[in-house]
């Protein structure tokens, strides 16, 4: 992705977040089952399952669903055996218990389980949970099961958003998105402030609709402003929508809810990194290396952050640390983190170091183009003007470049022309120059008006010859004729109108054209009234 440039709020202490947060506890990790995100429901659950207000036999419910979703049936069985025990009038554990016995093609078992968990607790939640298991053992062979439980549900309470949910997510997975949206919205409608129903309402519309699906994750978190998932679920939107300014704010008001996850700091961290919040971004890094000294996306980040702050030997030190690390298996190391070493290199004055570390940019990132430029600008600047050119080159290949790329180009491939003075270098240097000048002639058919063209070509053709021209001297003049449309250019650009009037008189001195050369020293003297004398002294020289 491109870099950008974000505005970031601070991040305010551990401390102050943890004192200062509201908490759901328990219930944070119910929230993020019900929105299809198991993983972040078993840390929470795991986390408060010993907390004094954690209704544990819901906990154990939970943990077992996530369990047999994972397929670990023997976890599974022992947290609903667990949720049984904590609490006999729980349908729920019952429930668990059919759906291992469906998993199993148990049958007879699952149906007992079933009818367990309607004597213990005969209510549209439960029966809802078992229709959902008919559905996810089989939604075909047990299409009668699941309407039976469905229609008992809703006789038992038609508001309950249990039952409407459900529906939505029939509907998603036969793609009816739409009607799965107001299956949400109707879950809304009669529980106004329920996180699950909108966050999936809004993950129906977020590609169709981005703005209305985070505008319904604003009401909500209005609505549950102490709801962890409803939080994070805006967070991540306004992220994904690259509104990186309000997704850190919404980050910094996340994360002192004590229900955030370790990821979510790290995300946090590099918001405020590229809001330029460097110390900021950097405190949180440390805190979170504090209780991970091997995470690597901090890792990074405390070497971005010293960067951003300019402590070059501090950056060298830290990126040295990073890279030699082993990835995780969701991460890498990318084109950003090769190319910002490459810069802290190139401030030390270790170009050739820093062109070491382009190059690996380029490598991991091939698709980025643009890479081609700095590692261009990085040869250049060590000097191998030959690498410098074949690296523009190939980024003007690829499509990407504009009109002053191919100008730009044209003077790599002129400076390049300077690495071959050996005799034996000839066809290289005559190659070059082939370059060279096709590559202005092209500038030239596209621009017509700029005196840079022109005074590009002149130069070019300087190179190649190793003195003046008479073709240069043509150029030269066409470079001046167009600065002298603009009479303030005598002043702004005097260096210009000096390189090319002086390089037509020393071509006219050399062949001998001494009249021709007082021509356009008196021109010279016109413009360049700073060294009117020394011109004159010229001009009564070659004028005996």
């Amino acid at each position: 992705m491109k870099i950008k440039h974000f505005l970031m709020v601070a991040l305010c202490s551990a401390a102050v977040l943890s004192a200062s947060a509201q908490s759901q506890g328990y219930l944070d990790g119910i929230e993020y089952y019900k929105a299809d995100q198991f993983d972040n429901a078993r840390e929470i659950l795991e986390r408060t399952l010993n907390d004094a207000g954690t209704d544990q036999s819901a906990a154990y419910y939970y943990l077992g669903s996530i369990a047999l979703r994972n397929g670990d049936v023997a976890s599974a069985k022992a947290y609903f055996d667990k949720g049984i025990e904590a609490n006999v009038k729980n349908g729920l554990n019952y429930v668990g218990l059919g759906a291992i016995a469906l998993k199993g093609g148990d049958l007879k078992t699952a149906r007992e389980q079933f009818k367990a968990a309607t004597k213990a607790q005969n209510t549209a939640t439960v029966n809802v949970a078992i229709a959902r298991s008919y559905y996810n053992a089989d939604p075909v062979a047990y299409a009668k099961d699941y309407d039976k439980y469905m229609e008992t549900a809703f006789k038992k309470d038609k508001k309950n958003t249990d039952i409407y949910i459900m529906r939505g997510d029939k509907l998603l997975a036969e793609d009816n998105v739409g009607a799965a949206a107001g299956a949400y919205d109707n879950a809304i409608y009669y529980n106004p402030g329920n996180p699950e129903a909108y966050v999936k309402y809004a993950n129906a519309y977020i590609h169709a609709n981005p703005k209305f699906a985070i505008e319904k994750l604003i009401e909500l978190n209005n609505l549950a402003p102490n709801s962890a998932l409803a939080q994070r679920e805006l967070a991540e939107k306004y992220f994904d929508n690259d509104q990186f300014t309000r997704a850190a704010e919404q980050y910094g008001t996340y994360i002192k809810n004590p229900n955030h996850f370790q990821q979510d700091e790290e995300r946090y961290v590099q918001l405020l990194y590229f809001g330029q919040k460097y110390d900021e971004s950097n405190a949180l890094a440390q805190a979170v290396l504090a209780k991970d000294p091997n995470s690597f996306p901090m890792s990074r980040m405390v070497f971005l952050n010293a960067a951003g702050k300019k402590e070059y030997p501090l950056a060298v030190e830290l990126a040295r640390k990073f890279f030699s690390m082993t990835p995780p298996a969701n991460n890498r190391f990318t084109s950003n983190d090769y190319t910002t070493y490459g810069d802290v290199l190139s401030e030390l004055n270790e170009d050739s170091l820093a062109i070491v570390q382009y190059e690996k940019a380029v490598e991991v990132n091939p698709e980025k183009v643009e890479l081609l430029k700095t590692l261009s600008s990085a040869y250049y600047n060590a000097k191998n003007y030959p690498a410098a050119a074949e690296a523009y080159e190939r980024f003007v290949a690829s499509g990407e470049g504009s009109t002053n790329d191919i100008f730009v180009l044209s003077g790599r491939y002129m400076t390049a022309i300077t690495a071959y003075n050996d005799s034996t270098e000839v066809e290289k240097r005559n190659e070059l120059g082939q370059k060279a000048l096709a590559t202005i002639d092209k500038v030239l058919e596209l621009v017509d008006n700029d005196y840079r063209i022109p005074h590009r070509k002149a130069r070019i053709l300087v190179t190649i010859a190793g003195t003046q021209t008479e073709e240069s001297n043509e150029w030269y003049q066409r470079a001046i004729d167009l600065l002298d449309m603009d009479p303030e250019n005598k002043v702004k650009r005097l260096n210009i109108y000096r390189e090319a009037y002086g390089n037509i008189v020393t071509y006219h001195i050399e062949k001998g054209n001494k009249a021709e050369a007082v021509i356009f020293l008196e021109r010279l003297m016109d413009v360049d009234t700073e060294k009117a004398e020394i011109y004159q002294k010229s001009i009564e020289r070659y004028a005996k």
